[in-house]
């Protein structure tokens, strides 16, 4: 399970270091794709085939938005000798990803967010949106 948050800085050539305890989950190549909220979404090679399979099973005309958001997006990925991992331009872009960064544990995915981007989505997070979602859930 991946959980906490970590600060890290994108370097000159868009390499990010994955935290240690994110990289013994997500193994040694995972994948990096268009997340929500202008967030990416990285996943471990088993997390990625249980998204691809529930996609995959959806009629064509409820999944192909889903296919083309996260397979025409994604890139495999894996971490150098020091534990960055090379974000692609276009990810980088589609996130507003230019130094500081939030690596968040997201369950069974991390999320890399820009550190304004996610100081917003946290202020979003509101006591009354977290009871009733809970509520919703039967918590």
């Amino acid at each position: 399970m991946l959980i906490g948050q970590f600060s890290h800085n994108i370097d000159a050539k868009g390499r990010l270091t994955i935290p240690q305890r994110f990289r013994e989950e997500l193994g040694e190549q995972f994948i990096i794709t268009r997340g929500l909220d202008r967030s990416l979404f990285v996943y471990g090679a088993e997390e990625w085939q249980k998204l691809e399979e529930k996609i995959r099973a959806l009629p064509l005309s409820k999944g192909r938005d889903l296919q083309r958001f996260f397979f025409a997006n994604a890139t495999v990925a894996e971490c150098d000798s020091m534990g960055r991992a090379l974000i692609p331009a276009n990810l980088r872009e589609y996130a507003g990803l230019t130094k500081e960064t939030v690596v968040i544990g997201a369950s069974m995915r991390a999320e890399i967010w820009d550190k304004e981007a996610w100081e917003a989505e946290c202020g979003k997070m509101t006591g009354e949106r977290i009871e009733e979602a809970m509520t919703e859930l039967g918590f």
